[in-house]
């Protein structure tokens, strides 16, 4: 797959609003080389989010070659149905993005163009299957992949925990790096040698959000043979159980992209 068009996906994910009290979260926690797999996995799940709906302000910065863009934008979540993110200029939106369980659609309207479809590049893109939950958990600072489906192993590094299936697979490998302290991401990787292609999302820091921790900064790096994109997420402001809506619209005369 062309790496403009990994742009493309990844840009899908990107693209916020009011704010509430937040606090960047610090951990001096030591690692404590007697945790198990299941119990790292067990004080994970008492950090799952829980909120029925989610607004947040969000810079991203994205890096391909010596391209870059730089942009703030609007994200809406209601969770494990809709994410919704826009971008636009004095209240005038110029790309949107919809994301449902079974559906992905855009419409950017410098370009004049829009894209009406499912999951299926994404999948074809990682070389597995991804779908609502996966997207909405990268926002979240989750496993894209249920850690109760599979037998992990653990062993610590400097300042994370380290889990990765007890059966690695050579063509598809997975990590996933914890923080100590207060049991979220610091890191999940998923490396495909064969195909050289990579996945990494960084999660630099996290912010308590009424009572809960969610993102602050996130880093994602996309490599395909010896292509790179870097995309860096700063969340200025998340606000919890709002009403929000969705609107979505594409504009008419707009052209359909068709992504092979």
């Amino acid at each position: 797959m062309k790496l403009y068009k990994i742009s493309a996906l990844l840009l899908l994910l990107i693209l916020n609003v009011g704010c509430r009290s937040t606090k960047t979260l610090t951990s001096s926690a030591a690692i404590d080389e007697g945790m198990t797999a299941k119990q790292i996995i067990k004080q994970m799940d008492k950090q799952e989010a829980r909120f029925k709906t989610l607004q947040a302000k969000v810079r991203f910065d994205y890096t391909e070659g010596t391209k870059s863009i730089n942009h703030t934008v609007t994200l809406r979540m209601e969770k494990d149905k809709t994410i919704w993110l826009n971008a636009g200029v004095a209240g005038i939106s110029l790309a949107r993005v919809m994301i449902t369980q079974d559906q992905v659609k855009f419409y950017d309207k410098l370009n004049n163009q829009y894209f009406d479809g499912d999951f299926s590049l994404l999948t074809k893109l990682l070389g597995t299957e991804i779908d609502f939950e996966k997207i909405q958990n990268i926002f979240l600072g989750e496993p894209i992949f249920d850690l109760k489906n599979d037998t992990y192993v653990t062993f610590p590094n400097e300042e994370s925990y380290v889990l990765q299936p007890k059966n690695q697979q050579a063509i598809f490998e997975l990590f996933f790096l914890i923080n100590p302290g207060f049991f979220k991401l610091d890191s999940q990787q998923i490396y495909q040698p064969f195909d050289k292609r990579m996945l990494q999302i960084d999660y630099k820091k996290y912010q308590q959000v009424s009572g809960q921790i969610f993102p602050e900064n996130i880093r994602i790096i996309a490599v395909e043979n010896n292509d790179e994109v870097i995309i860096d997420l700063d969340f200025k402001g998340i606000s919890l159980n709002d009403d929000v809506r969705f609107p979505f619209s594409i504009p008419s005369g707009s052209k359909e992209i068709e992504l092979e």
